[in-house]
């Protein structure tokens, strides 16, 4: 059998996918005898696969080189993919396999968390601590060229495929930020990526605890649930959570987070298909519920998609203040389907929902926006946590040293400085202020002052 009468006989099968749905959820039944209809979606489908046919049999016949076919039926799949929005895609083996990586939480590359907007390839968030947030990459930051090849028309998983590598070799990528009039080249050095979903646990002060939370994984969970154990156990009353940057990662690890505060039945998250109709809600199941415990969560441009969906659950259902600056707005859902069993399939992604708040708010374009806006420039916010992460990976190799020589001083403080210094003060007179994680500090103060006036302790 010739290649195209095999791919005759797998178009029609193929259009039969499609027209055995439309037959059995039509709702009508036809008449013996009624008149042919004029045209059907059905229809329409099979007359657009007999074009497909037709162009793969003169392009197979008549094209001046010879055909890798599997390339040319993968390109077109490619190509009906991406007709339907920027973040759906046919993904060839390989890169369907580069996906599955993401959620592992370690890989070889520059660590940024990038997406497609307007049809351009964008940063949504540097990870910390890893090659990209030292350079100096921003939020926004649109790469327009990869090793000087540019970007026009790449997908997402292709850009992810040319960004990994082996650690310590290097990539060249060209980016278009805001403000600036050239464009800006970043030759990065590959890291091996490993992120651990919580970067920080600390206790701000003898009440108020701080989590920062940088992504959600696998292992989200595990490490989440054990930061809130250790500031239980230092006697916590309020809780900042810190979820700058934060990009998102798993659906499923959001919700858990969420799920931590909420109580029973109510709402964290649903999504929206076609017509606006339900596709999925999540509920709170009350079983780990901390519901005297005040909360802030601090958010900016770079907390997308999971981390919004913790935000705006929180604030909607009344149990957090949100500080900080409007978020993303990364919310559309997209379901990825392996074609075949083979251990390394090929595989699909594509939108088939929205993300929506509990308080049923849009998240898709629009973000989040907090209700205490405290602005800082994308450069004020990556100097923060450039400095600060230096000033702790100095305070820990002091107090590794001192362990050493079993002499740990009781002034190597491994925590932010406490209500007499000023926030984020550290050693050597170097002031690293954050104006965001000060002012939750500043409101969660006066909630719990005003639970002493309310329970008669006064002050």
């Amino acid at each position: 059998m010739n290649l195209t009468c095999r791919l005759k006989i797998y178009l029609v099968a193929v259009a039969a996918l499609f027209l055995l749905p439309l037959a059995a959820f039509s709702g009508e039944e036809k008449n013996a005898g009624s008149a042919e209809p004029e045209a059907t979606p059905a229809r329409s489908v099979y007359e657009n696969l007999e074009l497909f046919t037709r162009v793969m049999e003169i392009v197979n016949e008549k094209y001046v080189d010879d055909i890798n076919r599997q390339k040319l039926i993968y390109g077109a799949l490619q190509g009906m993919m991406k007709s339907l929005d920027d973040y759906s895609q046919f993904m060839e083996p390989d890169i369907y396999k580069e996906m599955k990586v993401e959620t592992k939480g370690e890989f070889g590359g520059i660590g940024i968390e990038i997406t497609l907007r307007d049809g351009i390839l964008t940063i949504i968030s540097p990870i910390e601590d890893t090659p990209a947030s030292r350079v100096g990459l921003h939020p926004g930051d649109k790469i327009v060229k990869i090793e000087g090849e540019s970007t026009k028309d790449i997908t997402l998983m292709e850009a992810v495929k040319k960004l990994r590598g082996k650690p310590s070799e290097e990539v060249t990528i060209t980016i278009l930020r805001h403000g600036e009039r050239k464009f800006l080249d970043f030759t990065i050095v590959r890291d091996k990526i490993k992120i651990e979903s919580v970067k920080e646990t600390r206790m701000l002060n003898d009440e108020i605890g701080y989590i920062r939370l940088v992504r959600f994984q696998e292992n989200t969970m595990k490490e989440f649930n054990e930061a809130l154990e250790e500031l239980e156990e230092a006697g916590i009353k309020a809780l900042v959570l810190d979820l700058r940057w934060n990009p998102g990662g798993l659906l499923s690890s959001a919700i858990s987070v969420a799920d931590r505060f909420l109580k029973e039945g109510q709402l964290i998250v649903e999504t929206r298909g076609r017509d606006g109709e339900v596709e999925m809600e999540a509920r709170a199941t009350g079983r780990e519920v901390l519901p005297n415990l005040p909360m802030a969560i601090l958010i900016n441009k770079g907390s997308a998609s999971g981390s919004e969906i913790v935000a705006g659950a929180l604030r909607d259902n009344y149990r957090a203040v949100l500080v900080g600056e409007t978020s993303f707005g990364k919310g559309s859902v997209q379901s990825v389907v392996p074609l075949s069993n083979d251990e390394t399939p090929p595989g699909i992604r594509f939108t088939t929902g929205r993300y929506y708040t509990a308080g049923y708010r849009a998240i898709q374009d629009k973000g989040i926006e907090p209700d205490v806006i405290v602005e800082m420039t994308i450069e004020e916010q990556g100097d923060f946590f450039k400095k600060k992460y230096k000033a702790l990976e100095e305070i820990e190799k002091k107090a590794k040293e001192a362990e050493v020589v079993g002499d740990l001083p009781e002034e190597v403080e491994l925590g932010l400085p406490g209500d007499e210094e000023k926030e984020g003060e550290e050693e050597g007179g170097e002031e690293v202020f954050d104006p965001q994680l000060q002012t939750a500090v500043d409101i969660l103060k006066g909630i719990l002052i005003q639970k002493k006036f309310d329970q008669g302790t006064g002050l």
